[in-house]
């Protein structure tokens, strides 16, 4: 794999269990919760990043087919005027707003060519993978109140300690926890 060029970003939702979807994929939980009132939150001198923050900085997305699939429900495509490249080892995609690549080094290889300096890596397996492969710069997460139990977790097993700096925290008024951590290199 050659050298890279570009910062590998994450930003996600979990439960406060660690979990990113339910087992059959479902994000309710997430994305729309019973209300519930919640302290106001205090202010903070080193707030998290916030998605209207962390979007417009990306260049390129890379999220395996799961997500993409998941993605293609919403309607609307979220991801216009970004390169979008699906980690998929089937052929049979056929839309020209994404690549389809087949290997993590197929992606690096791809992001270095096309110049990109800031990639949202996005999907649990497609992060776990680009974290165990050290291609993960910086991760924020956004913790929703709430134990799903059993789900999609998003780190899995780890070979080893991932040491994190924390950079900014902050809590919403929807009860949410907003964390951004720097993933430390070795």
């Amino acid at each position: 794999m050659s050298p890279r060029t570009w910062r590998g970003r994450v930003f996600i939702g979990t439960s406060v269990d660690g979990k990113i979807a339910r087992e059959d994929g479902t994000l309710e939980w997430l994305t729309d919760p019973p209300a519930q009132r919640h302290d106001t939150p205090s202010e903070n001198d080193r707030p998290a990043l916030i998605w209207e923050t962390f979007y417009p900085d990306i260049d390129a997305i890379v999220m395996g087919r799961s997500t993409y699939d998941s993605v293609l429900g919403f309607g609307e495509w979220p991801f216009e005027g970004k390169h979008v490249l699906v980690l998929t080892r089937r052929h049979d995609l056929d839309d020209p707003r994404i690549r389809p690549v087949a290997s993590i080094d197929a992606a690096v290889e791809l992001l270095n060519e096309l110049g990109v300096s800031d990639v949202y890596v996005d999907g649990g397996r497609t992060i776990q993978s680009f974290l165990h492969a050290g291609l993960v710069d910086e991760i924020t997460i956004s913790i929703a109140p709430v134990l799903i139990g059993s789900g999609r977790s998003l780190f899995g097993s780890l070979d080893s300690d991932v040491l994190l700096t924390l950079r900014g925290t902050h809590a919403t008024e929807d009860g949410l926890v907003r964390i951004t951590y720097e993933v430390s290199k070795p």
